[in-house]
């Protein structure tokens, strides 16, 4: 019998948001059977016009899955798509792997894996990072951990998707401990890219000077020099929004709280993200977490409608 690493497994993805949907392209390209699952009827159609198959229940890409991958928001959808009323546990084959993707805390990554294996099912644990870009163009980087079986059962779907795969260790859990880590400074970077924008603009500095003289300087970082922009254009379309960095912040200040470890530069960057979900912002991209200081400092930024880089 042919194992999963000899051939290209059929592979499920669940969630066909922006990192959803180019990972499942991505995989497409590479020639995998893939099936997106999504309940999003524009997003399932969009995957379709691309090639794939999609469904609208979890539990109906189970049958043709022999690894499926879990790119959803949060560890109730999690719980949902794997072990809710239509998930996949009761159709998936006893071998079979899943690829959890989505930032949830280790307790969970590792409590989902013992519930998992007691169905006799596999599982990665295997936060991703890189943006909706990088996901189109199978570009991910991979913190993941789990056996070495679980390793070679991946493979396949892991090399098509991801530009490097970390192996953080043999047991779940180590990957997510590793993306909070990375979601904690990558939140905090955008908070104070934020708010050294607002204070830039306070003093009458052109935001388009000072996002190129920041970015030839030592204060730079990538998401600066990756959200800035979206605020110079006043384009605040999510590709990873506000409620994302709120609920990821939420889980760094809890774990942090469970190793009685404070985390006060975290704690600051979750209140800005926090106030800007409170104003109506939760659905922005999270480089609207500047608006927060539109009310605060009395600062006029850039809009769409104003934006004078035509092309």
């Amino acid at each position: 019998m042919t194992s999963l690493s000899e051939a290209k497994p059929r592979v499920g993805v669940i969630g066909l948001g922006a990192m959803g949907m180019g990972t499942a392209t991505a995989l497409l390209e590479q020639g995998f059977e893939v099936t997106g699952c999504d309940v999003n009827e524009a997003a399932r159609a969009g995957f379709e016009r691309a090639g794939g198959r999609s469904v609208s229940e979890p539990a109906d890409l189970s049958a043709t899955s022999d690894v499926v991958l879990l790119v959803v928001v949060n560890a109730a959808q999690v719980e949902q798509v794997l072990f809710g009323e239509f998930g996949i546990v009761g159709g998936l084959k006893p071998g079979s792997l899943v690829i959890q993707c989505a930032t949830v805390a280790p307790a969970v990554a590792r409590a989902i894996a013992d519930r998992l294996g007691q169905e006799g099912i596999e599982m990665l644990d295997a936060p991703i990072s890189g943006g909706a870009a990088k996901a189109r163009a199978g570009q991910l980087s991979v913190m993941a951990s789990g056996s070495s079986h679980v390793f070679e059962l991946a493979e396949p779907v892991l090399d098509a998707m991801a530009a490097i795969v970390y192996r953080l260790g043999d047991a779940p859990g180590i990957g997510s401990s590793m993306k909070l880590v990375n979601q904690l400074l990558a939140g905090v970077h955008i908070a104070a890219a934020a708010e050294a924008m607002a204070m830039a603009i306070r003093m009458g500095l052109p935001p388009e000077v000072v996002y190129e003289v920041i970015t030839h300087s030592a204060g730079n970082s990538w998401m600066f020099e990756n959200r800035v922009p979206h605020i110079l254009k006043g384009d605040y379309t999510p590709l990873s929004a506000v409620d994302i960095f709120v609920k990821d912040l939420n889980i760094v200040h809890e774990t942090g709280r469970e190793l009685a470890m404070p985390t006060p530069v975290a704690a600051s960057a979750l209140q800005q993200f926090t106030a800007a979900k409170s104003a109506g912002f939760g659905k922005e991209d999270d480089s609207a977490v500047i608006k927060v200081y539109e009310r605060l400092a009395g600062i006029k930024l850039p809009d769409a409608a104003n934006d004078s880089g035509e092309e």
